[in-house]
């Protein structure tokens, strides 16, 4: 039961992180200007209207609407007069973000959801995990850390919005993330059963860890190469993008030299899997993985950024990095079991 709840927890996290790529993708990071809630809503609004201001209607308190291209918060529960009441309303400090855009709003609703999910399906794991104490201690002890990673993670999240989107802010959120995305896998590997086919191979072993550590850099190189095209898009609108291509700036070109490196690295650790019979089988799903996180690079540089590329690249990186730290920690294991015997 612990064990399905480590990998309910683990395919929520990567749906949250494909819903952060299309919630960037789609330009939808300042969709709810306030967090946990959306304009003051539990359930988001669906038009322009349930967020500005009206004669004679009703208001809640914390209701964020839109005035004179200003947010105001409602001071408390009341029913407007024919005239706009500025002693009702206080202005919203934490940023001076004002657009509205319906589809914005519930992408990124949607992500906050999932989000909730990922705590949700992480606290049940957590409880579970206590009566894996006897076991191995740390089981508890990870599932404990990994749910405060999460609650900090939740956090962050809010001040990427209060920042209105600070680029280093956006950087670290991923970070966390994948930070999350290893210990969920650290505690797969925790729980895997023994398999006598696998066999250790230092050189193996060596060359994942430097394939992970390289892949960490690539990530984060990849999201300050990701925030200038936004910059760009935000700066010049749809030719934005074009813009970018024209001149990408020296941290593509060496995001793009360094991609020639991890597709090196990997190569090497499925050319020993295989030709030492080692008995990583995921080593293939790894190589694949690659080939299509390189192809998606390719198609956003030389195809103009068709639809959905940027985030099955952000997706795919996220997925070669665990797919990396699972086969790695297997093959950490696989050398205790000799160690064992």
């Amino acid at each position: 039961m612990y064990r399905k709840w480590v990998k309910i927890s683990l395919t929520i996290i990567y749906l949250v992180i494909i819903a952060g790529g299309v919630v960037r993708m789609t330009g939808s990071g300042m969709g709810c200007p306030d967090w946990p809630k959306c304009f003051g809503y539990l359930i988001p609004p669906t038009s322009e209207e349930e967020i500005t201001w009206a004669a004679n209607d009703e208001y809640f308190k914390g209701q964020i609407i839109v005035y004179k291209e200003d947010l105001k918060v409602a001071q408390s529960n009341f029913t407007s007069t024919e005239t706009f009441n500025y002693n009702n309303w206080k202005k919203y400090e934490k940023h001076s973000y004002s657009t509205f855009n319906a589809t914005h709003t519930w992408i990124e609703y949607i992500n906050r959801l999932l989000g909730a999910l990922s705590g949700l399906a992480i606290l049940i794991m957590t409880i579970l995990s206590f009566w894996k104490w006897k076991e191995n201690k740390k089981i508890p002890l990870v599932s404990i850390v990994t749910l405060l990673l999460l609650l900090f993670q939740a956090w962050l999240g809010a001040t990427v919005v209060y920042s209105e989107l600070l680029p280093v802010r956006i950087t670290i959120h991923m970070v966390v993330a994948l930070i999350i995305v290893a210990l969920l896998i650290y505690l797969l590997s925790l729980t895997a059963p023994k398999v006598s086919e696998r066999k250790y191979h230092a050189t193996f072993t060596r060359l994942l860890f430097f394939g992970l550590f390289l892949s960490l850099i690539q990530i984060v190189m990849g999201t300050q190469v990701r925030q200038s095209v936004d910059d760009l898009v935000r700066e010049l609108g749809s030719e934005g993008k074009l813009a970018w291509i024209n001149d990408p700036g020296l941290l593509f070109y060496a995001h793009r030299s360094f991609s020639i490196l991890v597709v090196l690295v990997n190569g090497m650790v499925w050319w020993l899997n295989k030709s030492r019979n080692l008995g990583f089988k995921w080593t293939n799903a790894l190589v694949a993985i690659i080939a299509l996180e390189v192809i998606s690079g390719i198609a956003m540089f030389y195809l103009d950024f068709p639809f959905g590329t940027q985030a099955s690249h952000l997706i795919l990186a996220a997925l070669m990095f665990g797919t990396q730290m699972y086969i790695w920690l297997l093959a950490i294991k696989s050398k205790r079991n000799i160690q064992l015997t």
